[in-house]
């Protein structure tokens, strides 16, 4: 089946428009030729929409069965018009900011002008709950007109009610209702669906595995709890009971946020779903700094901005205070006290924020991190690792993760992302790479001494692990391993399911009550006695397995949080016992003793957003990167000089288990991705579009800075070198998107004028250019090794790039040598070893390492390279090098002294 729409709500959205189009010609031909034709399509258009509203509020089966009895009796012309009021509401998003226009109350336009204008100025917060019972159509009706009574009008929220009857319905209605804000089950619902139609089906796979054979009616609802709670974490869940509530199971009870016994008393369901919302909504630390600002405070302390003081009462920069306003001087200030609170220290506000991330998270701890998530990693290395562990890291992963091992003293052993060449970029690291290095650790004797798995995920190009395998498979050969996932690029992920199994909180929390269970106990006993001699076991000893899980994440690159807003998310069972002091110190040295407040309270704010409408603006964000996505392949003149990179082109065949190859194509449609997210090794982020433009014989660079932000005023980030990455994210539209496709054609239009003006000799040249482009590209270089003189122990992996960090301030044991002439030295047998970090942008990490010896590969790599920024290298000086003096010293003494590293091996004293 060719699937033409990437999800429901565009899907419903195209119906509502498309009925729109067919109301009106029927009421514009009336009995003429055509009518009939025009008629009948759009009876079908609206009996498809009945399959889709029905788990809708608005407009909801309700007002859509309206339009068909008044379609019924001839009454075109009021159809047309209802079906263009509904879509004006669905498309605006009024419906939700004007609640008094949901379908009970808003019956054929308005009224006049002044109730118009009435509607216009009266806002509420508005949500829709989600009631699970198997109802007859008038119990319905007195349901939900029994709790709009009970709303306040004064108040500030306001919602509909949502009837489901059966068990898939729910869950349906939870998938596709971004609304839903609470669900409260009524004991036993039925459990199979009677509305599942051939439309719907393709969306609704979540649903249609889950397992609904012999379950006893005590459990229909728990279960349903169980899943609600799983696919939605964020909702408020209640359940209703007829048994008495001391026959309950600790199980039940604690799935649900409270358990009420029968209907006895629907004003107190209804209070308690107010303060499920206004306890998701309230923000302590902001609220705590917009009270304070609200003060009249004099300031004997720091800071000549607070209260604006030194700026609006300036001749010279009172447009500094225009620009940003009062109320930003009013809440700066450096006091903890007077409501506020320390963020190193904090015991109010502070605190029951960072709780309240923790929850949202899925995470046993949160701290608030205001310098970014290059600060981030470097304390939770500090925290985690000493001088002498050893570290499994990714070649390729951001700088700040190789800085933070210098400081802490750790030996990293790098590990080697698959190449993408032909478009000059890395993968990301196989799981076999990782049990490779683990084994040869182990062969070595030196397994006791690595103590982290260091791993990006997502990668910057949009390379997301399977988190629950490689945390398997590795804590099968290491129990007690550490994982750092850095999600710096992956913050929205906690808010939608499908992202969601992928992230490292997720699957914490699911591996420890997982390994403590009765049944994965026999599972693995079973596995056990299966091994082969010398085979590894792939599942952990529930026995000595420990999980140990970290997370850093950049909330301000996905979600909504001022620029250096990040969080570190802690899922650790060792962590009150043996990380939580030292962990303490970690942040005490890294973090700033005059944090932004501005920072913190957009944190507080961004969970609030997250959790009471992440999921609709993550799922949003997907959809706006598929429609940019089809619309490149989609045009003709965009595919001539464009190329969307695709899953395969990305993901090699070996580690795509399910086949997945392509998100869209224009022959097929959609293809769904939900089983690859599940099984597949590698799955890509569709939010991260990378396009190529080698066959514009444009540079990625080039393009980014002369073409897209000199001329269009669009910004991006990331390129290679016959690419660019275009990131969607909560804040992108779809007038942005259509902007920047009306540029690329606009662009592509002047290349393809530019192309039918060419001579002969010019044609030449601008294919030469494109083939460097998509050809002739650089070998990507893999990590060569470290020197002898710098190996944490002979023959194994692990480097002591601490020591060559600190070896290299010794002004007179290092050398330059020009890049042209470095492959000559190595033919003459020298050794070249980088005394520091080269990182050419892009790609944007290491190629050498202080330490690490250089190779003919990276060199080669480094000649082809043609961008501009290497940090870390002067082409008129040369790649600086250690002197044959340096690496011939026994006893190396840094310009910092001596390095001791407890319980290491010191190599170069037993050469």
């Amino acid at each position: 089946m060719s699937l033409k729409h990437y999800n429901i709500n565009q899907l419903r959205v195209d119906l509502w428009n498309e009925l729109k189009e067919k109301s009106n010609q029927v009421a514009q031909l009336q009995q003429k030729q055509g009518f009939n034709e025009r008629l009948a399509e759009t009876n079908e258009v609206l009996q498809n929409l009945l399959s889709i509203e029905q788990y809708f509020s608005f407009p909801g089966t309700s007002l859509l069965t309206q339009i068909i009895k008044a379609l019924k009796k001839g009454e075109y012309k009021a159809v047309s018009n209802r079906v263009a009021e509904i879509v004006a509401l669905l498309v605006s998003d009024n419906y939700r900011l004007h609640p008094q226009m949901t379908s009970e109350n808003y019956s054929g336009g308005y009224v006049n002008d002044s109730k118009k204008e009435k509607l216009n100025t009266t806002k509420k917060n508005y949500f829709e709950v989600l009631y699970v019972e198997d109802l007859s159509t008038k119990e319905e009706e007195i349901i939900k007109s029994k709790f709009k009574e009970l709303i306040n009008p004064q108040g500030n929220l306001t919602y509909d009610v949502v009837v489901q009857r059966s068990f898939q319905d729910a869950l349906i209605c939870l998938f596709f209702n971004y609304n839903i804000q609470a669900a409260v089950i009524r004991y036993a619902p039925q459990l199979n669906s009677t509305n599942i139609t051939k439309l719907i089906k393709p969306f609704i796979q979540n649903v249609l595995k889950v397992d609904l054979t012999n379950i006893p009616d005590a459990e229909i609802g728990p279960l349903l709890g169980k899943y609600i709670h799983q696919f939605r974490p964020e909702l408020d869940i209640y359940y209703i009971t007829d048994n008495s509530l001391s026959h309950l199971k600790d199980s039940t009870v604690k799935a649900f946020r409270r358990i009420f016994y029968r209907m006895e008393d629907l004003q107190e369901l209804h209070l308690t779903i107010i303060s499920g919302i206004n306890e998701r909504y309230e923000t302590p630390f902001f609220t705590a700094l917009t009270e304070y600002s609200k003060k009249p405070i004099s300031v004997f302390h720091a800071m000549p901005v607070s209260r604006g003081n030194s700026v609006f009462k300036s001749r010279w920069i009172t447009d500094f205070g225009d620009f940003y306003g009062r109320n930003v001087f009013l809440a700066e200030t450096s006091a903890t006290n007077g409501g506020l609170d320390s963020l190193l220290q904090p015991k109010g506000p502070m605190k029951k924020a960072q709780e309240k991330a923790a929850k949202a998270y899925g995470a046993e701890h949160t701290f608030y991190v205001t310098n970014g998530t290059s600060t981030a990693n470097k304390i939770v290395q500090q925290a985690l690792i000493k001088p002498g562990d050893v570290v499994l890291v990714d070649r390729d992963c951001h700088k700040s993760h190789h800085y933070g091992l210098v400081l802490a003293g750790a030996f990293p052993a790098y590990l080697d992302s698959y190449p993408i060449e032909e478009y000059s970029m890395y993968g990301a690291v196989p799981l076999k790479v990782i049990k490779e290095k683990l084994i040869q650790l182990s062969n070595a004797g030196r397994l006791d001494k690595v103590k982290m798995l260091l791993l990006t995920n997502c990668t910057f190009d949009g390379l997301v692990y399977n988190v629950e395998k490689v945390m398997e498979e590795v804590l099968a050969i290491k129990p007690d391993m550490v994982f750092l996932w850095d999600e710096a690029w992956f913050a929205f992920a906690s808010f939608t399911y499908t992202y969601k199994q992928r992230t490292g909180m997720y699957v914490a929390q699911k591996l420890f009550n997982k390994y403590r269970s009765a049944e994965y106990r026999l599972k693995y006993e079973k596995h056990i006695k299966g091994l082969k001699a010398n085979e590894i076991p792939t599942m952990p000893n529930p026995d000595k397995v420990k999980i140990r899980v970290y997370a850093t994440q950049s909330t301000h690159k996905t979600l909504s949080s001022f620029r250096q807003g990040s969080m570190i998310q802690i899922w650790d069972e060792e962590y009150s016992r043996r990380v939580a002091d030292n962990f303490q110190e970690s942040y005490m040295t890294h973090t700033t003793t005059s944090p932004n407040y501005q920072i913190i309270a957009s944190l507080d704010v961004g969970r609030r957003q997250a959790e009471l409408e992440g999921y609709e603006l993550v799922e949003k964000s997907i959809e706006m990167a598929m429609i940019l996505r089809s619309k490149v392949q989609d045009h003709p003149l965009l595919s001539k000089y464009f190329h969307v990179l695709t899953v395969k082109d990305i993901i090699p065949e070996e580690y795509r288990q399910c086949g997945l190859s392509e998100y869209y194509t224009v022959k097929d449609g959609w293809d769904r991705m939900e089983e690859s997210w599940e099984k597949d090794e590698f799955v890509l982020d569709p939010t991260k579009v990378t396009l190529s433009v080698g066959k514009a014989g444009i540079t990625g660079d080039d393009f980014k800075n002369k073409y897209l932000m000199e001329r269009f005023n669009i910004q991006l980030n990331k390129t290679s070198r016959n690419t660019v990455l275009l990131m969607t994210n909560i804040g992108t539209t779809r007038g942005s998107v259509t902007f920047l496709i009306n540029a690329l054609l606009q662009i592509a239009e002047e290349l393809d004028e530019n192309n039918r003006s060419l001579n002969k000799r010019e044609a030449e040249i601008s294919l030469k250019q494109i083939q460097s482009l998509i050809k002739d590209v650089p070998p990507l270089p893999d990590f060569s090794t470290f020197h002898r003189s710098f190996l944490a122990a002979p023959g194994v992996p692990g480097g002591n790039i601490r020591e060559a960090f600190f070896l290299a301030y010794e002004e007179e044991l290092c050398e330059y040598v020009l890049l042209k002439d470095c492959l000559n030295e190595m033919k003459k047998g020298f050794e070249l070893v980088s005394t520091s970090f080269v990182i050419p942008y892009p790609p944007g990490f290491p190629i050498l390492v202080p330490g690490q010896v250089v190779s003919q590969e990276i060199i080669r790599f480094m000649i082809a390279l043609d961008v501009k920024e290497i940090h870390g290298y002067r082409a008129e000086l040369g790649l600086k090098i250690f002197t044959k003096e340096a690496l011939n010293r026994k006893n190396t003494v840094s310009a910092m002294g001596a390095i001791p590293f407890p319980n290491s091996t010191n190599t170069k004293s037993k050469k």
